[in-house]
């Protein structure tokens, strides 16, 4: 308790500091607040159930600095919220695996590979051409590729692992292509086959595809018939169309749960099978408005 570690006097000054206006005196409370721990968010608490309006307003900021937020949680109301952003919620999903993701340091990395795109790109091109391109600087310049020599690696689903190991899964080398082409005010789709994920080209012309597994693959329609048809599916029109990005986000934490459990990590599985069930409950729900 805040009590074994900060009297009652000086606790109650801290809680009357809350609500003065000057600058100075924050800085210092929030310096002091991040001193003490525990028993400074235990006081702000209080503060925050029993002080003013002006001193819960302040508590409530010095809370937000000091108390680190829940990746679980944050992932969960990012999934009801149903303003799905690829990028946003593949930072959301890597997260939980490892909190102290550095957010920055990956969009830089992005940036870097849509300016490197920028730099040995002469317009105008074709979207086929642009995709030439940047097959170039992911697969060629920057090595990027499938990880065929231990595919069931949870590491495979985390963006900042494959981005920095430059070797993934189909779905976050997928996304990694998709995030670039982005930047680059490319129109690609993310195509959803049944045990491959692709990225889709459905401007001008005859649609292709690209894999990014198999270093940028250009593919066909009937190559992608032939593909399904391999693994003894029936090929429909939603196989080779675009997906929503919710559905690529919860195919991600498919895939977690899958590889967590070949590793013998129920915990992390089950936690992850709780973020499918987010998914597709909120799908669900939104269905029946």
């Amino acid at each position: 308790m805040a009590e074994r570690i900060v009297s009652q006097e000086r606790e109650q000054a801290l809680i009357q500091l809350l609500d003065d206006p000057s600058p100075v005196v924050q800085e210092a409370l929030a310096a002091e607040f991040k001193r003490i721990g525990p028993a400074g968010v235990s006081i702000l608490q209080k503060a925050v159930r029993e002080s003013g309006e002006a001193a819960r307003h302040q508590a409530r900021q010095l809370l937000e600095n000091l108390v680190e937020p829940d990746p679980s949680r944050m992932l969960v109301e990012f999934i009801r919220g149903l303003r799905y952003d690829l990028e946003t919620g593949l930072y959301l999903i890597n997260r939980v695996v490892n909190p102290g993701l550095e957010v920055k340091t990956l969009k830089d990395g992005l940036d870097t590979l849509a300016r490197r795109c920028r730099e040995i790109g002469v317009a105008p091109m074709s979207p086929k051409e642009q995709c030439k391109l940047l097959n170039r600087v992911l697969f060629h310049e920057y090595g990027f590729r499938g990880n065929t020599e231990d595919y069931e690696d949870p590491l495979n689903s985390c963006i900042d692992a494959v981005f920095r190991r430059r070797k993934g899964l189909p779905i976050t080398l997928s996304a990694i292509y998709l995030l670039v082409a982005q930047r680059l005010g490319m129109q690609l789709e993310p195509i959803s086959l049944p045990g491959h994920f692709m990225v889709g080209c459905f401007q001008g012309g005859e649609p292709f595809y690209i894999d990014p597994f198999e270093r940028g693959r250009f593919r066909s329609l009937s190559e992608l018939g032939e593909l399904l048809e391999s693994q003894h599916v029936s090929p429909e029109f939603y196989h080779i169309a675009p997906v929503p990005v919710g559905e690529v986000l919860c195919r991600v934490c498919r895939n977690l749960v899958v590889h967590f459990d070949k590793r013998n990590e129920p915990r992390w599985a089950n936690r992850f099978r709780s973020f499918v069930r987010e998914f597709e409950q909120t799908h669900q729900r939104q269905s029946e408005t």
